[in-house]
This record gives structure tokens, C-alpha cells and sequence, in this order.
């Protein structure tokens, strides 16, 4: 193994880490705070904590195992299994996105009739789409037998070793990536420009605001002024950065292997393996960094996050002076002879 495959293997090994214990813990907050739950968001945080978690468990450890080995890491038929998932996986992620993204334009442009226009139901409903609209592509490649170990990718995914398939697998291919990556990024683009839109217009009357109360208190005090206008360019720069953050991330972690997959079929450009392998590790860092972007930085699931680690840490400590009491009991006792 040359150094190449070992960071490689690091990286893999750190993504399955990091994806791990933070989707575990955003269950564990879905699973503690009720008002999470009594929120339509919170179904679709579930359904792309529990595909990550799936993609963290099955294919990740199968393509370390073929990055190591270097040839296919188990059967024919686990194989094709892995594949299904990490076809169906990887369009859930992406239309998981589309949705949270669609659920925060309505309660932005729409926030009075938020509650009436994105109920439980209606998010269930758009869940029930995404598992249809995700499972419509791997159940069709696993028909036409075009899923198994890809060597380039070092993974059990989309591939077809028939030379006469090569242009049926090539539509087949570009189709599923612009139904589900490019839809996936055109509706992010769409809503999360729309919600930085009316950010900024609501910014511009709070500064408007802000800067008549500034000329009124003609008595305030300069170092209150300046936090005023600090906090003036703090607000109007916190959207910019989180819808930036939203599609960065999407495409840093999408991109390069929907384009690598279209130039390896469509070009006759070589590609090393190495950066097969690469492209498909930023892809699965995406289901490392969702829980940051999308859950664990926010106040409610922070708020969980202490109020799960104060009641272990109470618990502990119970325990613990449950036992000094114990032993302390003890030594007090007398001996009987």
C-alpha cells in the first residue's frame, strides 16, 4: 500500500468515524425532545440521518475493504446489494436536501401560514416521493444488471461491463445523476436565493430602523454605537453565510463524483484511481458534515445536546454517591465477633 492508498484509507476511516457519532447523536436528540419531533423538518433530519447512518454502516466499510484489498471485497450478491443502497442512498440524500431546503422557503416567504402549508402529513408525503423517486433508478440498473464492483471507485455501485451497454448505461447514467443531482441543486439554488432575498430586504428595514434610533440618541455612548453597527454586518452577513454554507457543502461533496462519473463515460479522458476513490470519499463526507450543517449547530438540537449530557452526567453522579454512601455505610458498621 503506497501513501496515496493510505490517506485514503485515513480519510475513510475518519468519515465513517465522524459520520457515525454525530448521526447518532442527532437521533439520540429526535429521540429526546418532543418538540424536535412535533416538527415537519424533523422527518426529513430522520430520513437523511437514518440513510447516512446506513451508508456509515454497509457501504463505507466495503469500500475501504476494496480500497485495501484492491479487488471486490465480498460476493456477487452483497455486492449488488451494496450497490442498490448506495444508488438509492445517494438520490435520498439529495432529494432529503431539496426538501429541507423547499420546507425553509415556505417558512420564510410564507411564515403566517407556515404551520397550515408544511403539516406532518405533508412532509411524510414528500418523504414517501423521495423513497419512490430514490428507489426508481437502483430498481431499474438492478434489472438491467448494472450494479457490482466498479474498480475505478474501489466501490459496489452503478457499472456495466458489457461493451455493447456502453451508450444504454451512459443515458441511463447521465439521466439519474440530472434527476437527481442537478434537480437537487437547481431547487437548493432556487429556494435558498429566494430566502436570501427576503433576508436581506427584512435586514435593510432593521437597519433603517436601527440607524433613525442612532440620529435620535444623540447622547449614546460611541462604544454602544459601534456594537450597533457591528451587529448591523454581523446580520446581514449570517444568511449569506449559511445558504453559502447549505450549497458549498452539496457541491464540494457531490460534484466531484457526478463529474467524474459523466467524464468516465462520455470522454475517453483516463482517470486515475486515485481520484476515483477520492471523489467517491467526498461524496460519503457528506454524510459526516449533514448533522453539522443541518441539525447539530442549531439551538434546539444544541439545547438537546446539554440537556442529554446533564442528565448522564446527573445519573453518574448518583451513581457514584450512591456507591460512597454505600461504602461509607459500611465502615461504619460495627463487627460483630
Amino acid at each position: 500500500m503506497n501513501s496515496w492508498d493510505a490517506g485514503l484509507v485515513g480519510l475513510l476511516v475518519g468519515t465513517m468515524g465522524v459520520s457515525l457519532l454525530s448521526n447518532a447523536l442527532v437521533l439520540l436528540c429526535l429521540l429526546h425532545s418532543a418538540d424536535i419531533r412535533r416538527q415537519a423538518p424533523a422527518l426529513f433530519t430522520l430520513n437523511l440521518t437514518c440513510g447516512n447512518l446506513l451508508c456509515t454502516v454497509v457501504n463505507m466499510p466495503l469500500t475501504l475493504a476494496g480500497v485495501v484489498a484492491q479487488r471486490q471485497p465480498a460476493g456477487d450478491r452483497l455486492c449488488r446489494l451494496a450497490a442498490f443502497l448506495d444508488t438509492f442512498l445517494a438520490a435520498n440524500s439529495m432529494l432529503s436536501m431539496a426538501a429541507l431546503s423547499i420546507d425553509r422557503w415556505v417558512a420564510v416567504v410564507f411564515p403566517l401560514s407556515y404551520r397550515a402549508k408544511m403539516r406532518l402529513r405533508d412532509a411524510a408525503l414528500m418523504v414517501a416521493y423521495t423513497w419512490l423517486h430514490a428507489l426508481t433508478f437502483p430498481a431499474t440498473a438492478l434489472a438491467l444488471s448494472w450494479l457490482g464492483f466498479h474498480q475505478l471507485y474501489a466501490s459496489c455501485t452503478l457499472c456495466s461491463r458489457r461493451p455493447d451497454e456502453r451508450l444504454r448505461f451512459a443515458v441511463f447514467t447521465g439521466t439519474f445523476h440530472a434527476l437527481s443531482f442537478l434537480l437537487s441543486f437547481v431547487v437548493l439554488c432556487c429556494t435558498y436565493l429566494k430566502v436570501l432575498k427576503v433576508a436581506r430586504f427584512h435586514c435593510k428595514r432593521i437597519d433603517v430602523i436601527t440607524m433613525q434610533t442612532l440620529v435620535l440618541l444623540v447622547d449614546l455612548h460611541p462604544s454602544v454605537r459601534e456594537r450597533c453597527l457591528e451587529e448591523q454586518k454581523r446580520r446581514r452577513q449570517r444568511a449569506t453565510k449559511k445558504i453559502s454554507t447549505f450549497i458549498g457543502t452539496f457541491l464540494v461533496c457531490f460534484a466531484p463524483y457526478v463529474i467524474t462519473r459523466l467524464v468516465e463515460l462520455f470522454s475517453t479522458v483516463p482517470i486515475g484511481s486515485h481520484w476515483g476513490v477520492l471523489s467517491k470519499c467526498l461524496a460519503y463526507s457528506k454524510a459526516a458534515s449533514d448533522p453539522f450543517v443541518y441539525s447539530l449547530l442549531r439551538h434546539q438540537y444544541r439545547k438537546s445536546c446539554k440537556e442529554i449530557l446533564n442528565r448522564l452526567l446527573h445519573r453518574r453522579s448518583i451513581h457514584s454517591s450512591g456507591l460512597t454512601g454505600d461504602s461509607h455505610s459500611q465502615n461504619i458498621l460495627p463487627v460483630s465477633e
